[in-house]
C-alpha cells in the first residue's frame, strides 16, 4: 500500500493542523507515503530532510479545481499510490469523487478538524461536507464535540463510518527539561513565574483575555510574566493592548519560532494557558487544541478555554482547568492559583504527563491511521 497525502496544511507552514498531518505522515511505514502540498517559504530545506517525497504545488493554496486534480492524478500514477489521505476534509476532500474513477485507488480517508465543524453550520458548506463524506471511505473526528457537529451534515451511511483520530503528542520531544531554562535565560525570565501561551495570534485563541487577566494575576503574583509564542494577524492589536495597560515589561512576544525550538518554549513556562473562545456564532471554534496536550507532555498544568472540543484535551481538575474563555476573572483566578502554589502546579503537570503517555502517544495514533488506510480485512 502506498498513500498519497493531499493537504493544504503542512510544515514549514506553522499551525496545529500542519503539525498533526506531519506527525501522522512521518510515522507511517517506510516507503508508504507521498505528499502533495502547497509551496511555502523554507519548504525545500524542510522537505529535503523527510524520508518520503514531497511534491509542492506552485502556489501557497490548493483548491479542489482541475489543475490540482490533474497534478494529484499525475503524482498518484507516477508513485503507484493505492490510497488517498486528505489532510483536511474541507475543501480538498471534494476531489475524492473524481479520483474514485481512476483505476488503482482502493481507499480514501479524510481527516477533520475544527473548521469542518464550522462548515457544518452553514447551509452551502454543509452540502459540500455531505459530498465529501459520500466520496470517502472514512471521515475522522477529533472528539465528541466535532463528531456531533460534523455527523449531522453527512449522510447516515457516512456518519456511521466516522472514526475518532485525534492528534498525538511526541512525548520524547515535548517533555520536562526540553530546554526551558535556556529559553528563560535568553528572554530575561530566569527568576519570574511564567505563564506561556503557544498558538497562532488570532482572536479565537484568547491571547487578549490572557493579557486582560494579568493585572488581577499581579495582585497575587506580582512578578508573573506572560510569554506569548507565535505569529499572526492579531499581533499588532495585542501589542497595543499591552502598551495601553502598561504591561510592556510583563509580556514577551516571540513571533513565530522554528519548529524544532517549540518544546523549549513550552518548557519555559510554569503554567500553560490558552483561553480560547468560540466566535462568529459557532463558525470559528477550537477543534481540540494540540497545544494543550503538548503542554501536558511537558509537565505543565493547563488552563484551557471552553471553545468547541478544547475541553477534550484537559481532565478538568486533574491535568488543569477549563475556563470561560471570555472571562479574564476566571482566567486570572486559575492561573494565579497555580502560580501561587507550585506544588499543586507540579502535581497537575505530573498527572498530565502520565495521561499523555497512557493515551495520546503518536505511535498509537499513527497505527490507528495505518489501519484505516489499509481498510477492513
Amino acid at each position: 500500500m502506498r498513500t498519497l497525502v493531499i493537504t493544504n496544511d503542512y510544515p514549514p507552514r506553522p499551525g496545529g493542523i500542519q503539525s498533526f498531518v506531519h506527525s501522522l505522515a512521518i510515522r507511517q511505514p517506510a516507503g508508504s507515503v507521498v505528499l502533495y502540498a502547497p509551496a511555502w517559504r523554507g519548504a525545500a530545506d524542510f522537505d529535503a530532510r523527510l524520508p518520503y517525497p514531497v511534491v509542492r504545488h506552485p502556489t501557497s493554496l490548493m483548491l479542489p479545481v482541475p489543475s490540482v486534480l490533474r497534478r494529484a492524478r499525475q503524482i498518484a500514477r507516477a508513485e503507484a499510490c493505492t490510497a488517498v489521505l486528505f489532510g483536511a476534509a474541507a475543501p480538498l476532500g471534494l476531489l475524492a469523487a473524481a479520483l474514485r474513477s481512476d483505476p488503482g485507488f482502493e481507499r480514501f480517508v479524510a481527516l477533520t478538524h475544527g473548521h469542518e465543524a464550522g462548515w457544518a453550520q452553514l447551509p452551502g458548506a454543509r452540502s459540500l461536507l455531505r459530498r465529501i463524506g459520500a466520496g470517502v471511505d472514512v471521515v475522522t473526528y477529533l472528539g465528541e464535540y466535532t463528531r456531533g457537529r460534523i455527523a449531522g451534515a453527512l449522510t447516515p451511511a457516512a456518519a456511521a463510518r466516522m472514526v475518532q483520530l485525534p492528534p498525538g503528542v511526541d512525548e520524547g520531544e515535548f517533555r520536562p527539561g526540553a530546554g526551558g531554562a535556556e529559553t528563560r535565560d535568553r528572554l530575561g525570565l530566569a527568576n519570574r513565574p511564567v505563564v506561556v501561551c503557544v498558538s497562532r495570534l488570532v482572536p479565537r485563541k484568547g491571547q487578549d483575555t490572557l493579557i486582560r487577566s494579568l493585572p488581577e494575576i499581579h495582585r497575587r503574583v506580582p512578578e508573573a510574566a506572560a510569554l506569548i509564542v507565535g505569529g499572526g494577524p492579531y499581533r499588532k492589536r495585542l501589542e497595543q493592548m499591552v502598551h495601553d495597560a502598561g504591561l510592556g515589561s510583563d509580556v514577551i512576544f516571540t513571533g513565530s519560532v522554528p519548529w524544532a525550538e517549540l518544546p523549549g518554549y513550552f518548557d519555559a513556562g510554569d503554567v500553560f494557558a490558552m483561553p480560547c473562545r468560540t466566535r462568529r456564532g459557532g463558525l470559528d471554534v477550537e477543534g481540540l487544541g494540540l497545544v494543550y496536550l503538548e503542554a501536558s507532555a511537558t509537565g505543565l498544568p493547563v488552563v484551557a478555554g471552553d471553545s468547541g472540543g478544547a475541553p477534550d484535551a484537559v481532565i478538568d481538575g486533574e491535568t488543569g482547568y477549563v475556563v470561560d474563555g471570555r472571562s479574564p476573572a476566571q482566567v486570572a483566578q486559575r492561573i494565579a492559583d497555580l502560580l501561587d502554589d507550585p506544588a499543586k502546579a507540579r502535581e497537575l503537570g505530573r498527572r498530565g504527563r502520565d495521561w499523555i503517555e497512557r493515551v495520546w502517544r503518536w505511535d498509537f495514533i499513527a497505527d490507528r491511521l495505518h489501519g484505516l488506510l489499509r481498510g477492513p480485512g
